[in-house]
């Protein structure tokens, strides 16, 4: 199945082209469409039916959007939702993902409670009637500063006692196993395999 993701981001791409091995993945810029919406639902899935709704106006063929974030009980679950935009109301601009780190670091230095979860939302839509939806949850905390270079956003910061190291200092494929978007990218998968073989 050839699919289009709601998103300009690369990483993401290049992630979920490797969770949706046999399907082709495609960014709207692949076909010459430019994509943005605006996020502002409550939840992670109003948020990835509004992107994968937007999308689909625009390409009229399969998407697939996801929406996703990192929540820390002890802020009351913040970033959450919010979770890309994380102190830039603070700061007047939208902060990179260093930036956001930081921010988060400076909110927990005096928290112990550090655990943490990424929830990920994710909607494959084959027309206007037919979606499917899936969401998954990836246990971790929060380091006490960013380790490793791989990944991207909080992986830096999100530490793994069982492998002993952060998201970013995972290799891809053990990290597409085992995260929330690894997860509901497997779901998602499972069922356009299905589809196809229909």
């Amino acid at each position: 199945m050839e699919i289009v993701l709601a998103t300009g981001n690369l990483h993401k791409k290049e992630e979920l082209a490797e969770i949706l091995s046999g399907h082709r993945v495609l960014l709207p810029s692949d076909l010459g469409s430019s994509f943005d919406c605006i996020e502002d639902g409550e939840t992670y899935l109003d948020n990835a039916l509004i992107k994968a709704r937007a999308l689909y106006q625009v390409v009229k063929r399969p998407v697939i959007a996801d929406d996703s974030g990192i929540s820390v009980p002890a802020l009351g679950g913040a970033p959450g939702v919010y979770s890309a935009r994380y102190g830039s109301e603070e700061a007047g601009r939208m902060l990179e993902s260093p930036e956001r780190n930081d921010f988060l670091l400076k909110k927990m230095e005096h928290i112990r409670d550090r655990k943490a979860f990424f929830v990920c939302s994710m909607v494959l839509m084959l027309d206007d009637y037919r979606i499917y939806t899936v969401q998954e949850t990836f246990s971790g905390e929060i380091a006490r500063e960013p380790f490793g270079g791989g990944g991207f956003g909080y992986d830096p910061l999100f530490y793994l006692e069982e492998y002993g190291k952060t998201v970013a200092q995972l290799p891809a494929d053990v990290k597409n196993r085992i995260s929330h978007r690894g997860k509901a990218g497997a779901a998602i998968k499972d069922i356009m395999d299905r589809l196809e073989s229909m």
